[in-house]
Parts: structure tokens; C-alpha cells; sequence
């Protein structure tokens, strides 16, 4: 039905601007077998799937390539001995985990508000990288731990003590921020992994949001 049909059909029932003035946005398959995923981001249902609409474009805050280094510095493909690097299809998979009542993972958005603002990973859960470490010179020191560390721990699932962390019934982190020239959520890992968190409970995304938009991947506004 081309759009002057539709125009005529819903004319009656007062649509007419809605259709009008709403783009068509079409979606594609994630891969040839899995067409999309559902996941929950605060409370509410969203599917992720890939943008088939002709002359989508990667979002403008992704599009510059101008980094100064340091801090912006290239990020190797592995962070952290023992750590695991993924792709967008382990991290999918985590999120389906997720989605279907696993308590003992989280994926975690490690930038901070300013950009969280453009739009996230569904699923996801925002734990700024200044929640672990703090460095106001913009060098990323691992030697500086932020104020309220062991609080942010115990959302990860870390029994605090008495002057101790328990890291046995730790969660599976898949941490992630704005792509592989970004070192918040390199620098988090490596600070988890000295503080005793276990390697292997660890999983970098290491393309993060701009290789996630560039495959025109669902993000939603958090």
C-alpha cells in the first residue's frame, strides 16, 4: 500500500499527521540466522536489531577521527591477561543472558553522563569510569581509586568486610565505552583485576559505541 493509500485509509481515524510526518525506519537481520534480540533497559522492553533504511549514517559524535593521545590513545586487543575480548555478538549474547533472569552478569557502560546522554547500549547499566577510578589530569593513573569504590564494588557483587573484598561470588562484567582509541573501561579492568577481581569474570568490548553504531546497531537514549 504506496503512502497516498495509506494517507486515504487512516484519514478517518485522525492518523493522518502521524504518518505524515513519521520516518520509515526498516530493520535487518543481526546475522543470517539471528534477525534480532530483546533485552529490558529500565523496566522497559527493546529490541535490538540492525537499521536497514536507506542512507542511515553513523551518529555525528562518532563520525570525527581527531583524538589527541594521550589520553586518547590506540588500545591493544588485549587489556589484560586473562581478560576476554568480545565482539557484538558475544555481547549480544550476554545481554539475551541478561534477559532471561541471569543475575550474575552486567553489561557496563563506562563513560560518563556527557556522553551517555547520546545513546547507549540496550541492557546496559551505566557505571561511570570515575565510579572506580578518579584522575583529574586526564592520564587515567590506576594508582588513583574514586571515593566510594567499595560501594560500587558491591554492586558487582564483591562482599566487603571488614578491611576485606570477597570477590567469590563476583559478577561476569562485559565492560565497554566509546571504542578502541577510549581508555575508561581499559583503565576500570585493569584496576578491577589489581584490586583481586577475578580475570576471567572480566570481558572487554573493546569497539564499544562507535563500532556498535557503525553496524548500525539499536541504541537507545538512557
Amino acid at each position: 500500500m504506496n503512502n497516498r493509500k495509506l494517507l486515504n485509509f487512516f484519514a478517518p481515524l485522525g492518523l493522518v499527521a502521524a504518518i505524515a510526518t513519521s520516518p520509515v525506519v526498516t530493520a535487518g537481520n543481526i546475522t543470517a540466522e539471528l534477525p534480532s534480540i530483546t533485552v529490558s533497559h529500565h523496566g522497559k522492553e527493546v529490541v535490538i536489531s540492525r537499521t536497514d533504511a536507506e542512507g542511515s549514517t553513523i551518529p555525528k559524535a562518532y563520525v570525527k577521527t581527531d583524538r589527541h593521545c594521550p589520553p586518547f590513545c590506540i588500545q591493544p586487543m588485549t587489556v589484560v591477561n586473562g581478560v576476554e575480548t568480545v565482539g557484538e555478538l558475544e555481547l549480544l549474547g550476554y545481554l539475551k543472558q541478561i534477559h532471561r533472569g541471569d543475575r550474575k552478569v552486567m553489561v557496563i557502560d563506562s563513560r560518563t553522563p556527557d556522553w551517555i546522554v547520546r545513546g547507549t547500549i540496550p541492557g546496559s547499566v551505566n557505571v561511570p569510569w570515575s565510579k572506580i577510578n578518579l584522575d583529574h589530569q586526564g592520564s587515567f593513573n590506576l594508582d588513583i581509586e574514586a571515593e566510594g569504590l567499595d560501594e560500587t564494588l558491591e554492586q558487582f557483587g564483591v562482599r566487603i568486610g571488614e578491611g576485606e573484598r570477597d570477590f567469590r561470588n563476583a559478577k561476569t562484567l562485559v565492560l565497554f565505552c566509546n571504542g578502541a582509541w577510549c581508555p575508561q573501561s581499559a583503565t576500570n579492568i585493569k584496576t578491577l583485576v589489581r584490586l583481586g577481581y577475578p580475570a576471567y569474570k572480566l570481558k572487554w568490548y573493546r569497539g564499544g559505541m562507535q563500532d556498535w553504531v557503525s553496524l548500525g546497531l539499536t541504541t537507545v537514549n538512557y
